[in-house]
């Protein structure tokens, strides 16, 4: 595995402290595989992440936003019968996966069908950081007379 020194970004980059301390801990390998993940862009400012939940249900998922930060959170209710399994390969343990959400992504939905999990995300730019057109005046100071 390739690991990547980023104290130098650290000397030079003015402002990005929190990108960088994001980068530092999300590296390649340190988050864990379960449940595994999708996340799509479904639309120019809509996305969906769909997590793949099979054997929960609906009320052992809760789903949290925080600020920036989106938690799923899965908890499954203990087995009252005990089971004796000859293969278990459905891994139905507890899990909590994070996602830092960018400036202005609201979470607008969330729906379970066929043991996916979909969450439904949506870019909204506020009106005063959408680009807008400045016209431009002219001072035509020199006139032709004739």
């Amino acid at each position: 595995m390739r690991t990547f020194d980023i104290a130098p970004l650290y000397r030079s980059a003015i402002g990005f402290d929190r990108l960088i301390n994001m980068l530092d801990e999300n590296r390649l390998g340190s988050e864990p595989g379960y449940p595994p993940y999708n996340i799509e862009l479904v639309d120019e400012n809509k996305y969906r992440i769909s997590m793949a939940v099979a054997g929960f249900a609906e009320a052992e998922l809760d789903i949290e936003v925080e600020g920036e930060s989106l938690k799923v959170i899965g908890q499954k209710q203990k087995q009252e019968a005990k089971r004796t399994y000859l293969h278990q390969g459905i891994a139905a343990r507890n899990f909590e996966r994070r996602f830092q959400l960018a400036d202005h992504v609201k979470v607008t939905g969330a729906n379970l069908e066929n043991g996916l999990l979909h969450i439904e995300l949506q870019r909204e730019i506020p009106e005063a950081l959408k680009p807008r057109k400045v016209d431009i005046a002219s001072t035509d100071s020199t006139k032709i007379v004739n």
